[in-house]
Order: C-alpha cells, then structure tokens, then sequence
C-alpha cells in the first residue's frame, strides 16, 4: 500500500485534538527526536548525512518504536523531498510501480523534486519485490530507505544491502520514554500520573514509544470519562489489567526470575523450569532472550554429559526464528524439559574457568620445540618440531607418552569429568589413555637406565 506526501511534516491544524496522540508528538525536526543519539547526535554517522544535503539509501535497523518511520520522514524534509511509503505487508510489485512513476512525475516536473521511497518492514518483501527498487536506485530516480525489526544481513538482499548504509536503531531507554510521558503532558493529552504507576508503563512500553503512547492515549481516553485526576498503579491495573501484568525488565524481579529457571533446570526439576519460563513469556520477556538462556544453561549445566541438549536448544532457537510467537515457544518450552531431565555436568565450564584462571596468574611459557610449526628449512633447522608423533600413525591412534604442556608444567587437571551421562564414558576413557601415559613413560624411564 502507497502513501504519498509532498512532504512529509504536517503543521498543527483545527482537528490535531483528533490525531492519534502518537502523531501529534511525532518530531517535526531533528532535534525533537528523543534517543538514538548514537546515531544522530552532534557528529555521529546519521546525524552528518541530514547535514550532507546529500541523500543516500540507507536501512533503518531497529526493534518496533524507535522512530524509523519518524527519521524517514525527517529524512524527506530536511532534503525537501516528496516522500513515497510503502507497507511491504500490505504492498507489492504494483505499489513499487506506481511509486517510480510519482518519482518520475516529481523528477520531471518544473519543480524538479527528490523523492524519498520508504519501505516500512522491508524484509517482509520477497528478492523478486526487493530486486524492483535496484534499476530506480542505482539510476537516481529516487533514495530508498528501508525499516526493518530483522537483520538485514539475513532479510534485505545482497545487490540491495551493498547499496544501502545500515543504521542500527536501539531501543528507547527508560528516561527517553520519560521524556514522551512529559511531553504528553506538557500538551496536556495526560493527566498526572503517580511515580510507580509511571513505572509501571514504562516497564510495559519495553523501549517502544508506540506502545507506550498508544497506552497512554488508551489512559487518557479513560480517565477523562471516569474524571480521574491523577492515575495511581491501583487505577492503571484496575484499566489494563491483564496487558499490564508486566515487570521491569532490566530490575530485580527479572533477573530474580531468570535465576529461579537457571537453577530449576540445574536442579532437574521440569515442572518448575516450565514454570518459570511461562512466568517470563507472561511477563514479557522476550522469547529471544530466553532462548539465549537456555543456550547457555545447555553449555553451563548439561555439557558433555549430554551433547544432544546443546543442539536441541540451537534447534530450539532456530524454530522460534521461523515460527515466531506462539507457536515457537513450544520448541523452546521443549528444550527447558529436555535440560531439566538431562545429566548434569558442570566440569567443562569449571575447566574452562580453571584454565582462564591459571593462564592469567601464570607466566608466558614457550611452546616445546616439538609442538612449534616448522614451515620453513630455518625452523627446521632450529629444531621446530623435532621428534613430534604424529597420533594417527600411532597404534589406536594416540601417541602413548608423548608431552603437550609446556616444558616443566605439571599436569593441571582442568578437566575433571563427573560420573553421570556421556561423561562417564568420557572419564573412563581418559583413564585408559593415562595408563597408557604411565606406562610408555615407565618404559621410556627403564631404557633410558639401562643405556
């Protein structure tokens, strides 16, 4: 579906009361727009191209909420260019047709103008509805700005993305969406509102000003009926109810409940691990971050006691990427009962911290003559790989006897697998190759007496 704009900022008319609160505070410069500093503060990569006087495609990569839509249209203004936006949910090769011609018109018009076509959710276009913008951006025609929630890397295609300059968007941080709420205000569009129950709505928003301002006009209609004069947490969960049966998710109860699934998993108790995973899906975790999680507990907790777990959890993980929600968080409600019955180990993580921890309290030792790489005559004149055993020439594969630590360093027993799972086998095969060890050194000793 096309929208056309000769520009893209409307002046404040009779009937902005009936606007959607959300366009009545849409920034019309670019100093209104609140966060993505790193991007469009003084110097910065987004902020020099507004002041370039140069359009060029760019794709605005971001979470929903963040203004891509809002930089887009600021975007046309400061260029003074038509602005063309096309819903790539709703659109298809015929809007991306008639959106050349209006470039065409406005192109070839007295007035000469650019325009800007912006894409809104650019990925959901196939590479056949992508590869029609190609000829237009490479010709001039017009400057495509693409927005998108996914990584580009993966949705935008190639011959596109190498055209296009990435800016990578970021979720509005708590005192950003404090500054929409006073904003709102300041318009009077809300009432006062009490400091937890702002707390709370701005827990919900979860860095999306739309979500936040779509709630707050949802409030403001409600309360003006009701003749409520200050909103209270008490009143706001009272409305909302269920929508706002959220927590803050950068605070103490998130983390608090992310531990109670970590060791509920650990613990192998599923009924529990189930528990507090549905608690974080209904608290509005999201299930990307979950699934993160559950990743790590696989390599954390399981390890090599049960490899299949870290595979089921990237499969996991993979599934959610293609199904979405809700469907996806079967795959991952699956794989926190599948880590909470598997055999715990925690000895590779252990070892791996051991070895951190010895590498950095220990002194920079030299690699032993007959490990080094010897690619040139010199190296192998000085002895660089000198009498190293190759293993796969050995009997069974393994070079009974042979050093792999550094001169002088005594075996440091990292690695200590524990007797459940996969590890039992693990440790008993790491017995039968230290006998063998013990056994070729002892005969290497008894020739070496007898010479």
């Amino acid at each position: 579906m096309v929208t056309h704009n000769s520009n893209s900022s409307h002046p404040p008319s009779s009937s902005a009361a009936h606007q959607p609160l959300a366009e009545r505070l849409r920034p019309r410069t670019l100093a209104e727009v609140i966060g993505q500093q790193h991007v469009l503060g003084e110097g910065m990569p987004l902020r020099l191209a507004f002041e370039s006087g140069r359009p060029h495609s760019c794709i605005l990569w971001g979470p929903p909420g963040v203004g891509k839509t809002t930089i887009a249209r600021l975007m046309a203004d400061a260029f003074d260019a038509q602005f063309i936006s096309i819903s790539a949910v709703l659109g298809g090769v015929k809007d991306i047709r008639e959106a050349v011609e209006q470039a065409q018109i406005a192109r070839d018009g007295l007035m000469q103008q650019r325009t800007i076509v912006f894409v809104d959710e650019v990925h959901r276009f196939n590479k056949s509805q992508q590869d029609a913008f190609l000829p237009h951006v490479e010709s001039g025609l017009f400057t495509f700005i693409g927005a998108t929630t996914e990584n580009p890397s993966f949705e935008v295609n190639s011959a596109l993305l190498s055209r296009a300059a990435v800016y990578v968007l970021q979720s509005l941080s708590t005192e950003d969406l404090k500054q929409i709420v006073a904003k709102a205000q300041a318009i009077k569009a809300v009432p006062a509102i009490e400091d937890e129950a702002l707390e709370r709505l701005i827990a919900y928003a979860d860095g999306d000003a739309r979500r936040l301002l779509n709630t707050l006009e949802t409030l403001a209609i409600t309360a003006e009926q009701a003749r409520v004069a200050s909103i209270t947490d008490a009143w706001l969960l009272k409305v909302l109810g269920e929508r706002m049966r959220r927590y803050d998710k950068g605070g103490e109860q998130f983390y608090d409940t992310i531990s109670a699934l970590h060791k509920s998993v650990r613990g192998s108790d599923p009924d529990a691990a189930l528990y507090w995973f549905c608690r974080m899906l209904d608290g509005g975790a999201d299930p990307r971050y979950l699934a993160r999680r559950i990743v790590r507990m696989a390599w954390e907790d399981i390890g090599l006691a049960d490899p299949r777990a870290m595979q089921m959890c990237n499969d996991a993980a993979a599934t959610y990427e293609r199904l979405g929600s809700p469907e996806g968080e079967l795959a991952l409600a699956q794989a926190v009962i599948y880590l909470a019955v598997a055999p715990k180990s925690n000895a590779g993580y252990m070892a791996y911290n051991k070895a951190k921890a010895f590498v950095k309290s220990d002194t920079t030792r030299p690699v032993p003559l007959h490990l080094r790489n010897a690619p040139t005559k010199l190296m192998k004149q000085l002895d660089y790989g000198k009498d190293y055993r190759y293993a796969h020439s050995e009997e069974g594969g393994f070079a009974a006897g042979e050093t792999y630590l550094p001169d002088g360093m005594e075996e440091p027993g990292f690695y200590q697998p524990v007797p459940r799972g996969l590890e039992i086998k693990i440790g008993q095969k790491l017995e039968e190759l230290r006998a063998l060890n013990a056994a070729a050194r002892e005969q290497a000793r008894g020739d070496s007496t007898e010479e």
